[in-house]
């Protein structure tokens, strides 16, 4: 399953692949898959994702299109 949330956040940011990547101490391969779901996202990597882009999991996971946390 791809996620156009995640690619998208990415690109609107000028951010590339290799910059996530290293954020998340993992290759730039292994973030393209993450990304185009080949490899599953795990827990700790979503939350970071989450963190790092300021937005909720579920924008992340394409369950919403509305990027802002609910508290």
């Amino acid at each position: 399953m791809q996620f156009k949330n995640l690619k998208g956040i990415r690109e609107d940011r000028d951010i590339r692949q290799k910059e996530i990547a290293a954020y998340l101490n993992v290759s730039q391969n292994t973030y393209s898959q993450y990304e185009t779901g080949v490899i599953s996202l795990t827990a700790e990597v979503l939350i970071k994702l989450a963190d790092y882009y300021q937005v909720s999991i579920d924008y992340l996971l394409d369950r919403t299109d509305n990027p802002k946390l609910q508290k």
